[in-house]
């Protein structure tokens, strides 16, 4: 659900930390460590908040490794919301031998939780098997990014409507080039939308403090329900986006003076609304060790 860029603040560290990372990862299946490559910068990916700062607590704690974390990143995901097509050849001369491909494809939305469908439309006389793996490859890389603000394409179908080939010139290398291009023009025509962590969230707290959590609930874009449970104390339940819940556990503690709890689980994802589409950015690693 979350993920924050991380490194490690000297270079004796840094083998250190790669190491300590696999560790951690290979005993917790819910926490993963990537690398990105356009900012060079190591990305911890967890359940919650709480999950990646109880990580990096033991590296400095248990492994004696000091890091520079970056702000913390909501996981959103892409998704098309229409129909579109899109069409590129790529066309390069290198002396007696250039490089060529053009290939065509229809994007749309496919149902919720389907992830990706992709479907051929040519045979093998219009496009020969060999070059195939390109065509996949260029697809699986801009699934992986997006076109909104890079995030994982999900619930996409693609259908390769036309493609040519020189005898010569392609490859599936060329493939890849070109498949990439139209696939990036075909989200971006088929308008493209982010969708964003949704989560249910149940407060426990004494009933003084009700109302202004309640308050501060919808100012997080939550829907909320208020349930007396007796004793002076009540139970708010409300569903409300991950990104305006992050910092939650400490706006509580101040809100009900320690006094409240809550826990929270991911519900589903949604799109963001139209007057917040302004695209998340991902921020360089800060200076908070």
């Amino acid at each position: 659900m979350v993920e924050v860029a991380v490194e490690a603040m000297s270079r004796a560290d840094h083998e250190k930390l790669v190491t300590a990372l696999a560790q951690l990862a290979a005993n917790d299946s819910s926490f993963v460590v990537s690398f990105d490559h356009l900012s060079g910068q190591t990305v911890l990916k967890g359940a919650s908040e709480s999950h990646l700062e109880g990580k990096i607590d033991i590296l400095n704690r248990a492994y004696g490794i000091a890091v520079n974390v970056g702000a913390l990143q909501v996981a959103f995901l892409e998704r098309p919301t229409t129909r579109a097509e899109a069409e590129y050849t790529y066309k390069k001369v290198h002396g007696p031998k250039g490089e060529f491909a053009a290939v065509k494809f229809g994007v749309g939305p496919i149902d919720v939780g389907m992830g990706f469908r992709f479907e051929s439309k040519v045979d093998e006389a219009v496009l020969p098997r060999e070059y195939m793996p390109g065509v996949e490859k260029g697809l699986e890389d801009i699934l992986a990014c997006g076109v909104v603000a890079g995030f994982p394409v999900v619930d996409v179908g693609v259908e390769l409507i036309d493609a040519k080939y020189h005898d010569v010139d392609s490859s599936a290398r060329a493939f890849e080039v070109a498949t990439r291009a139209a696939f990036r023009e075909a989200l971006k025509m088929a308008k493209s939308v982010l969708l964003e962590p949704i989560m249910k969230v149940e407060v426990v707290t004494p009933e003084a403090f009700a109302k202004s959590i309640v308050e501060d609930l919808r100012l997080r874009r939550g829907q909320n329900r208020i349930r007396n449970v007796g004793d002076g104390t009540v139970v708010i339940d409300a569903i409300a986006p991950l990104m305006s819940m992050l910092g939650y556990a400490n706006s509580l503690g101040l809100m009900s003076h320690g006094r409240a709890t809550y826990a929270m689980r991911f519900d589903h994802y949604a799109s963001i609304p139209s007057t917040e589409s302004d695209p998340p950015f991902r921020p360089a690693i800060g200076m908070r060790a």
